[in-house]
C-alpha cells in the first residue's frame, strides 16, 4: 500500500500543476501564477527534478517581467537536465525549452543567444514523432525562424521526413 502510494504522489504534482496550467489557459495569468509560486515552495529547490522542470516551464509563461521569464525557463533546463537521468520522457519537453529560452533571450535583445537556442530546439526537435505535439514545435521553429530571419521556406519540414 505504501509502495502504491509513492507512486501516485508525482501523479498528483502533475495533476496539480496540469490544473494550474488550465487556470493560465482560461486567462487567470496572476492567479495561476501565484498557486504555480505556492507548488514551487511545496516542491522546494531541491524537489523532484521532473516536477522542478515542468512547475518551471509553465511558470516562466505567467511572468511580466522578460528577465524573470528568463530566470524561469533556465530553472526548467537545469532541472531537465537532472531529470533526463531519471526519466526519458523529459527529451521530448527539451525543444520546447529552447524555444522558450530562444523568445526569451530574443526579446532581451540577445539576438545571438535566441538563434543558439533555436538551432538547439531544431536538434532536439528531430527526435520527436509526428504527432500533434511534435507538428506543434516544428511550426513555432518555424515562426521563431522567420522573426530571426532564418530559414525562408516559411514552412519546417522535420530533417527526418525529407527525400
Amino acid at each position: 500500500m505504501a509502495e502504491r502510494q509513492e507512486q501516485a504522489a508525482p501523479d498528483a504534482v502533475l495533476t496539480r500543476i496540469g490544473q494550474v496550467v488550465m487556470l493560465h489557459h482560461a486567462g487567470d495569468r496572476e492567479e495561476a501564477r501565484h498557486r504555480f509560486l505556492g507548488l514551487w515552495a511545496e516542491i522546494g529547490e531541491h524537489g523532484d527534478p521532473l516536477h522542478r522542470c515542468t512547475l518551471a516551464h509553465y511558470l516562466a509563461d505567467t511572468q511580466d517581467d522578460p528577465a524573470d521569464e528568463l530566470a524561469w525557463d533556465l530553472r526548467a533546463l537545469t532541472a531537465a537536465e537532472e531529470a533526463r537521468e531519471e526519466a526519458l520522457a523529459v527529451t521530448a519537453i527539451y525543444p520546447s525549452l529552447h524555444l522558450d529560452l530562444a523568445h526569451d533571450y530574443l526579446g532581451l535583445g540577445h539576438r545571438d543567444a535566441a538563434r543558439t537556442h533555436l538551432r538547439w530546439a531544431r536538434e532536439a526537435a528531430a527526435a520527436l514523432t509526428h504527432d500533434r505535439y511534435g507538428e506543434g514545435v516544428w511550426a513555432a521553429i518555424a515562426r521563431l525562424e522567420s522573426r530571426l530571419g532564418e530559414g525562408g521556406s516559411g514552412t519546417w519540414t522535420p530533417p527526418r521526413q525529407r527525400p
